[in-house]
């Protein structure tokens, strides 16, 4: 481990503590415990933006000690996609970090959470697993929901903090700690959008300026979805694919309205609360977005 230990999620001057294995966080975190203190974790791939760091400022007003885990999990990406191109900036995310007076980093490799290789123990994320993000990314929500379970085993966290951008994996895995009877609190942070309307992720800083502004789509299309949502259903769907219209270089790759309590497409005729999922290939760069509206 590098870096001091600091008291109560550290100060804006301080460099995080820095642990590489699995018993030199458990040894930090336990200290903490030992003192008292509550603990909260933010899981990342690194690649730090705006978006995790609200994500790290709502979890130190939620806790005295911030626990930031930078892991790019290779058991969520399947053959050809961007495991070995996917952005890894630590000596910018700690930076970063210290900025917000983060006490804990656990940044592990691979070796040290899966020593033996390809694990043969994983937790299934279902059906919901294999939709939308699932069906173009065959396995993805298992290995995502493997190395979150590993995450809360080895830091014990009391809350740990997502993004809503990614609403199914938030779906999936506050269905975990419940039906695992996982002892930590998931707070959902709202998604975190450039002025312009661009849901902030990692893979942005693959797109050039053209496909930058081609990428607008994915939001035009929620904001067009969510303006049609008094006309029901059919009305939601047809509006939000027409954003896509108005835009070369990007190809759709789903739009569907779903029940946010199950995750389940929802039918004509539905009222109330619903969840619009979108995802679009720019380039090489795939992104999602999601937004709620309320069908009439």
């Amino acid at each position: 481990m590098t870096g001091e230990a600091t008291r109560g999620g550290g100060t804006a001057t301080s460099a995080p503590l820095v642990a590489d294995t699995i018993a030199g966080i458990r040894g930090a975190v336990r200290e903490h415990r030992m003192a008292g203190r509550t603990v909260a974790l933010v899981p990342t791939m690194g690649a730090l933006h705006d978006g995790h760091l609200a994500l790290v400022r709502r979890a130190r007003e939620l806790a005295d000690v911030v626990v930031v885990s930078i892991f790019v999990n290779p058991l969520q990406f399947g053959t050809g996609e961007d495991l070995d191109r996917y952005p890894r900036t630590l000596e910018a995310d700690l930076a970063a970090l210290a900025r917000e007076g983060v006490a804990l980093v656990f940044a592990p490799t691979a070796a040290e959470m899966y020593p033996v290789g390809e694990v043969e123990t994983r937790v299934t994320a279902g059906h919901v697993g294999t939709l939308y993000e699932g069906a173009s990314r065959p396995g993805h929500f298992d290995g995502v929901l493997t190395v979150v379970s590993k995450l809360f085993h080895i830091v014990t966290p009391d809350h740990a903090l997502f993004g809503q951008k990614d609403a199914q994996q938030v779906f999936l895995v506050q269905r975990m700690v419940r039906d695992l009877d996982i002892p930590v609190r998931i707070e959902v942070v709202p998604t975190v959008r450039e002025p312009d309307g661009l849901a902030l992720s990692s893979r942005n800083r693959y797109l050039d300026a053209a496909q930058r502004r081609i990428a607008l789509a994915l939001s035009e299309s929620l904001a067009a979805a969510e303006a049609a949502g008094a006309d029901g259903l059919d009305e939601v769907l047809a509006e939000a694919a027409g954003a896509f219209g108005d835009h070369d270089g990007i190809e759709l790759d789903y739009l569907v309205v779903v029940d946010p309590d199950t995750f389940l497409p929802v039918v004509e005729g539905t009222t109330g609360l619903a969840r619009v999922l979108v995802a679009a290939r720019v380039g090489t760069t795939r992104l999602v977005d999601n937004a709620l509206v309320t069908l009439g």
